[in-house]
């Protein structure tokens, strides 16, 4: 019996990790305390921005800034560090840090949510995760606090305060900002977005290629098919991304219209680096023209590298069915990437996590199409974005009923935890077959 849950473990302690600092989070942020104006916040709206938070998803329905203290922007943005840097990467990393030894069950779930090799380097992996993230966000705060401070007169605290939090939104992903128009008003200003971009493409890449790269730099030939995939997928998907984007709403009166042509080109790639999970926005979404949305769709719902603060489906997983794809086609008898023989195992795994987000992404949809009245092209950017993880929105989640808010309460949940629990699960479920049944071909097409 023991030998049969063992392998359940992690995901279900990823799981329920992730749903208790959602509990905790949605109790605090009910406090009188957290919320500007008397009285708390109400149960959803409190539910709503601990989920959004730990899932470093970004979706809200009430104005971050205004609504909330600066109590309740402190514990958004601890929720936020804790939700990137993962519940059960957190604990064992305490665990560490006081114990200097984990147990099996704390590698077992770290390695899990991490994504590690092998168990025995856990905690190099745990420790050097937590120098990563502080380092980045401490140089993209620094930047951030900085520009505030010279160039839009706040305070040396105030900037500091809004340094800090909008690197760590950054880095994680997150799309938490302090200003209600999120970065409309920094649209042209290149001090403020190319370093919130950075941080976004660095948190998304993964630290598994994070942490190759920085042995392996000077030798490329020596790169995984997982950071080979994830550099190049996420090259293609950002410059592709920006280059429609700008064509597309050039003449958008209402987006880059009014822009230079290089705060066109600035504001553009922007958008698409955001797309990679990260809900900032430098122009008004609701103003996108609907192809944009749909093409935004798609990049979301791919989103960025596995093992980091990104969400999505995860670019390998993405690269693998495009090799698939191309294999097929030409007619090849194994799926080669980069030199290497990807493992059949992998094929499953990744058709599994796609079809199943297909399937929640398009079952949302429907759901909230029978409950209101906005129209498709709304609403699936609005699941997507919390499938994804993402954030970005055409301005309808604060207008959604209840029952559609506690809907994407769960698509956040699931998308933030399912491809993590599901690729982890499918992994440790694999074992040897004994027999085999004959072979025969149905009808394809």
């Amino acid at each position: 019996m023991r030998a049969h849950l063992a392998p359940r473990h992690p995901a279900q302690f990823i799981v329920l990790g992730f749903a208790a600092a959602i509990l905790a989070g949605t109790a605090l942020l009910t406090l009188p305390a957290a919320r500007a104006g008397a009285g708390g916040a109400t149960i959803l709206e409190a539910l709503f921005t601990a989920t959004s938070a730990v899932c470093v998803t970004g979706l809200i329905i009430v104005d971050t800034p205004v609504y909330w203290t600066p109590l309740g922007h402190g514990i958004i943005l601890g929720l936020i560090q804790l939700g990137g840097f993962g519940i059960m990467s957190f604990a064992s990393l305490l665990g560490v840090l006081l114990a200097r030894r984990l147990g099996l069950r704390s590698r077992l779930t770290a390695a899990a949510e991490t994504r590690s090799a092998g168990f025995g380097d856990v905690r190099r992996v745990l420790l050097g995760v937590l120098k990563l993230s502080l380092l980045v966000e401490a140089v993209t705060a620094l930047s951030l606090a900085a520009r505030f401070e010279l160039a839009y007169g706040y305070s040396p605290a105030e900037s500091a305060w809004l340094g800090i939090f909008h690197s760590v939104s950054s880095f994680n992903n997150a799309g938490f900002a302090l200003f209600s128009d999120s970065l409309i008003q920094f649209a042209s200003d290149p001090w403020v977005c190319v370093p919130v971009a950075l941080a976004v493409i660095i948190g998304g890449l993964g630290f598994p290629v994070l942490f190759e790269l920085r042995r392996e730099f000077r030798r490329p030939l020596h790169w995984s098919m997982n950071t080979n995939l994830v550099l190049s997928g996420t090259a293609v998907l950002l410059v592709g991304g920006g280059v429609f984007i700008t064509a597309v709403e050039w003449s958008n009166p209402g987006t880059l219209g009014p822009m230079n042509p290089a705060g066109k080109i600035h504001a553009g790639f922007f958008q698409s680096v955001m797309t990679r999970t990260a809900g900032f926005n430098s122009v008004d979404f609701a103003e996108l023209h609907p192809v944009t949305w749909l093409a935004m769709d798609v990049l979301m719902f791919i989103g960025g590298g596995p093992a980091g603060t990104a969400g999505g489906l995860k670019v390998t997983t993405f690269g693998v069915l495009f090799f698939i794809l191309y294999t097929e086609i030409r007619g090849g008898p194994a799926v080669n990437i980069f030199g290497k023989r990807l493992s059949r195992a992998v094929h499953r795994q990744a058709i599994t996590i796609v079809l199943l987000a297909v399937t929640v992404v398009v079952g949302s949809t429907m759901f909230l199409m029978l409950i209101t009245d906005f129209g498709l092209d709304r609403l699936l950017f609005e699941v997507v974005s919390a499938f994804g993880t993402v954030g970005l929105s055409t301005g309808i989640t604060a207008q959604l009923p209840p029952v559609g808010q506690i809907l994407l309460v769960i698509v956040m949940f699931m998308g933030r935890l399912g491809p993590i629990t599901l690729a982890s699960a499918l992994a440790l479920r694999s074992k040897p077959i004994l027999y085999e049944y004959p072979k025969e071909r149905p009808l394809i097409g």
